[in-house]
């Protein structure tokens, strides 16, 4: 394989990353910002890449959609460092809620209603949604209206720490309702 051909293969796999750099920006004007963010306007590929090479730093395209696209002079491993930092930042400031289910019968007694009623609300008070599921089995199925008020009161026992995210809804063999802390 002749040097030509090597290039190639070496532009090939490293174009694979999410920014451009250097020798990998094929667009005709770029719009370059400076190693100190300044301005220095519109000009072709090659004049912006010439820059960089001699502040011994890279071309990176940061805005690829924007007409003309953005570059900057940049230390491109520096740059890498910072966006990962940022992303790990990010995740740890993410709070993930689960959903936690909570089920249900027809003809479920008070104090059962109780415990399950309890359980949902150390869930909610651990910042989970919850998810009450009403099952219906069998004969159960003709008696769906009469059953909602299971689901209303389970609702109104919680209604000091909860609210009603989503409303009773029967789905098949389930009537499902969501519950979310109060804020």
């Amino acid at each position: 394989m002749d040097s030509l051909t090597i290039h190639f293969f070496l532009w090939r796999y490293t174009n694979i990353s999410e920014v451009l750099i250097n020798d990998q920006i094929r667009d005709k004007e770029v719009r370059l910002i400076g190693k100190n963010g300044e301005q220095l306007g519109i000009m072709s590929s090659r004049e912006a890449l010439k820059i960089a090479e001699e502040e011994d730093l890279d071309l990176v395209k940061v805005a690829s959609n924007a007409k003309p696209p953005v570059c900057k002079i940049i230390d491109y491993g520096k740059y890498k460092y910072e966006m990962v930092r940022r992303e790990k930042e990010a995740k740890k400031k993410q709070k993930v809620i689960a959903v936690k289910e909570v089920r249900l019968s027809p003809n479920i007694e008070a104090n059962d209603l109780a415990t399950k009623a309890n359980m949902a609300r150390k869930f909610l008070t651990k910042g989970d949604r919850v998810k009450v599921t009403l099952r219906f089995r069998g004969r159960e199925m003709a008696h769906i209206s009469s059953s909602k008020h299971i689901l209303d009161d389970f609702a109104e026992m919680l209604s000091d720490v909860s609210v009603i995210d989503k409303e009773p809804k029967l789905e098949g063999r389930n009537m499902q309702m969501f519950l979310v802390e109060k804020k």
